[in-house]
């Protein structure tokens, strides 16, 4: 598994437990759309991977 993989692979986890974590108000609204980029990030990267 590449270094490539395991980066994506933490961002991909680390976005999901953001958007699970995130509180209803506002702030959780940010942690929610931060951990929906991180996860696309995570994805993108692994996609790129594959290629």
């Amino acid at each position: 598994m590449g270094r490539r993989r395991v980066f994506a692979l933490i961002l991909v986890v680390a976005g999901g437990l953001l958007m699970w974590l995130a509180p209803e108000l506002w702030p959780g609204i940010v942690l929610l759309v931060l951990g929906a980029a991180i996860e696309a990030a995570g994805i993108a990267l692994e996609r790129k991977d594959r290629v």
